[in-house]
């Protein structure tokens, strides 16, 4: 009998114990807090989803693309005014822009708050241009321009060579006075070019690649 009664535990003792293994899985329970479930959770998880997805975009709208709308008619016949344009944002970073590039910059002409031109490049650092009887040359060779639909109507300019880390830009309309370009401005520093458009995105029935 005095055997049995030493080996037991005292029963004041283990309800102690008990209490003693119980605080430390209360205290990580209040400190988890209420966990969401039914539709609570499901709204939360589509809140993540989007906040994750609007800050890729906005990240790749500041350094990979954006997108813009062309205004006034310097580009007729390749692009037409309200045409919204994909504008690569790394074309510079991953190499020179080339001839023939549609291209997204400021408007050198303009200090404060200028307005964004889109041209295409007709000459890349080092080239002689000149324009002679309304037609282009480019380094003593005539250039064939597809992408034109008339003769240069606004007289002879040049030569002239196109400096080290700018490019000469013309707009596709060779009307007289319908495009403000290089031949205005002279050439565009490469720093304030913000991009190359590659295609016409909107609207549908004009979508390709420029």
């Amino acid at each position: 009998m005095t055997e049995e009664m030493g080996a037991g535990i005292p029963e004041g003792r283990s309800r102690s114990a008990s209490k003693t293994q119980k605080a430390p899985q209360a205290q990580k329970s209040r400190n988890q807090g209420p966990r969401l479930t039914g539709w609570r959770k499901e709204l939360w998880d589509w809140a993540k989803a989007l906040i994750i997805a609007a800050a890729i975009v906005l990240l790749l709208k500041a350094f990979v693309f954006q997108l813009s709308t062309v205004k006034k008619i310097s580009m007729e016949p390749t692009l037409h005014e309200d045409e919204w344009l994909f504008v690569n944002k790394i074309a510079l970073r991953l190499g020179r822009l080339d001839r023939g590039d549609v291209v997204i910059f400021k408007d050198p002409s303009v200090g404060e708050d200028p307005e964004y031109l889109v041209k295409r490049v007709i000459g890349i650092p080092g080239d002689q241009l000149e324009i002679r009887g309304g037609e282009l040359y480019v380094n003593g060779t005539l250039k064939v321009e597809s992408y034109t639909d008339v003769k240069i109507e606004d007289g002879d300019f040049g030569p002239t060579t196109v400096s080290p880390g700018h490019y000469f830009v013309m707009g596709d309309n060779r009307h007289q006075n319908a495009s403000k370009d290089s031949r205005a401005f002279k050439e565009v520093p490469e720093e304030l070019i913000q991009g190359r458009a590659d295609m016409i995105v909107w609207p549908i029935s004009r979508i390709k690649k420029l």
